[in-house]
């Protein structure tokens, strides 16, 4: 059968099958011969370049042992494997991790988005991570601690031998915007200084006095891969959105190269975040918005 281009969907499908057989204590080689399979078909299965039917998945998940739970999940993703673009609608409480935004932040070679009301989750402190979903009010107690600890997790990627290139647009509001109080904007801003000096991290600052800019649409992160297309992921309160179509890839990446026109220069983005780190350290955090901006 021939490969296919692989898309959110079969990619997630192929990571669940993966998550399945490593929980079964099994690999490709014995499920291949368990199903009287040739390893590459199962390498393809995994990989998401196979389109698998539904009794091949069935048969994967049957081998593996899979939980009812697992079962569902995954056979819910087999008929629409290779449609492009993808709405997961989750209600009003975000799941405690976003599986598919997670695995494929892993795998980038480049991420660059946008952040307009708040820090973005992968440079997020665990203090500021933590007051945002303790001030949100929405988020039931006993889950606050687990959200954090996924959120951090991501940031790991950082850490990997070969760290994607990551270049964040994050406008002045979500700079000002005092989550948490003083002390916790303080160690934010820090934080921001700290990830600004490593060689593959860029942060540029939008100021107010920009106005109008070409992210005025809403946040957004547009991740780039070595084997597959880009991906443009968009969250909103009750659902998260994955786009893979070449047009919105093209619409989003002209906005990254507006806002790259727009955004200060990465020595004033960090002259910028160390006068709020002062400012905040000495306990102003509620300063006006006009004030402080950059000329």
């Amino acid at each position: 059968m021939r490969d296919r281009i692989p898309t959110v969907r079969s990619r997630t499908l192929g990571e669940g099958l993966q998550q399945v057989m490593k929980n079964a204590g099994l690999n490709m080689s014995q499920v291949a011969r368990q199903l009287d399979w040739s390893p590459s078909r199962v390498s393809r299965l995994l990989s998401g370049k196979r389109g698998g039917s539904g009794y091949d998945v069935s048969s994967f998940l049957a081998a593996c042992g899979a939980k009812t739970a697992d079962k569902d999940r995954l056979m819910e993703l087999v008929e629409d494997q290779y449609r492009r673009s993808w709405l997961q609608q989750h209600g009003v409480r975000l799941p405690k991790q976003v599986r598919a935004l997670v695995n494929h932040e892993k795998e980038a070679t480049a991420i660059r988005l946008f952040a307009y009301t708040l820090i973005p989750g992968l440079l997020q402190t665990g203090a500021y991570c933590r007051a945002v979903l303790t001030e949100s009010g929405r988020i039931p107690e006993e889950e606050i601690g687990s959200r954090v600890a996924a959120r951090l997790g991501r940031k790991n990627l950082f850490s990997k031998p070969n760290p994607p290139e990551f270049v964040c647009y994050l406008h002045e509001f979500a700079l000002r915007l005092p989550i948490g109080g003083p002390d916790v904007m303080s160690e934010q801003m820090h934080e921001l200084l700290r990830m600004a000096v490593r060689p593959n991290i860029t942060i540029r600052v939008i100021p107010t006095a920009a106005g109008g800019h070409a992210g005025t649409s809403g946040p957004f992160i547009f991740m780039e891969f070595k084997e597959i297309k880009p991906i443009v992921y968009l969250e909103s309160e009750t659902s998260s959105l994955f786009l893979e179509m070449p047009l919105e890839i093209a619409a989003y990446d002209s906005i990254l190269d507006a806002l790259e026109k727009t955004a200060l220069p990465e020595g004033q983005s960090r002259a910028f975040l160390e006068k709020l780190a002062k400012r905040y350290a000495g306990g102003e955090g509620r300063d006006d918005l006009e004030e402080e901006q950059l000329q």
